[in-house]
C-alpha cells in the first residue's frame, strides 16, 4: 500500500546530534509562541498562530539522534470545516547519517491529501522543514514564526494554558 503521509526530506551538512537538538527547538524553527517544553519525553506543548491554528502536541518517542515522534493531542483550524483535522496525527522525526551528512525525514502521519487542510499544511510545512529547520541545523538560526502578543482569556481557559 502507497504512503501518501505528507514527508519532505532535508539532507545537511552537520551531524545527526546537531539535528536531534535543533528539531526538539521548536522554538527556533516553527513558532517562537510556544507555551511549554518540546523537548521532553511525555511533556505536552502548546502552539498557536493567530487564532488561525491552536494544537497541543506531545513527545511521544524519542530514540537519541535518530527519531522523535511527537503526537497530536489537540488541534483547532479557522479555515476548514473539520476543525480538528490533525487530532491523532503524529509528526515523525527520521534521522540518519549517510556519506558524512546527515538526512532529516519529516512524515506527518495522518496528514494526506484527502484532508481539507492538506494544501496549506503541505505548504507550510515544505517551508519550515525546508527552510527554517534546515537554516537552524546548518546554522544556528531559524527562521520561526515571531511572538503575535498573548491569546485572549476564552482561548486561554479552553486549552488550560498558564494564564500570564
Amino acid at each position: 500500500m502507497e504512503n501518501n503521509n505528507y514527508t519532505t526530506t532535508i539532507t545537511v551538512n552537520k551531524g545527526a546530534t546537531t539535528a536531534f537538538s535543533a528539531i526538539k527547538n521548536f522554538r527556533a524553527w516553527w513558532s517562537e509562541d510556544i507555551e511549554g517544553n518540546t523537548d521532553q519525553l511525555g511533556e505536552t506543548f502548546f502552539y498557536h498562530y493567530k487564532n488561525v491554528h491552536l494544537c497541543k502536541l506531545k513527545l511521544f518517542e524519542t530514540i537519541p539522534n535518530q527519531k522523535l515522534v511527537y503526537l497530536v493531542i489537540d488541534n483547532e483550524f479557522n479555515f476548514v470545516k473539520d476543525k480538528t483535522e490533525w487530532v491523532n496525527t503524529k509528526l515523525v522525526f527520521d534521522i540518519s547519517e549517510e556519506n558524512g551528512q546527515t538526512k532529516v525525514t519529516f512524515i506527518h502521519d495522518g496528514l494526506t491529501p484527502e484532508g481539507e487542510c492538506y494544501e496549506v499544511c503541505n505548504d507550510a510545512w515544505t517551508g519550515y522543514i525546508q527552510g527554517s529547520l534546515k537554516k537552524l541545523i546548518e546554522t544556528g538560526v531559524g527562521k520561526p514564526n515571531g511572538k503575535e502578543g498573548g491569546l485572549n482569556a476564552e482561548l486561554v481557559k479552553k486549552w488550560g494554558l498558564p494564564d500570564k
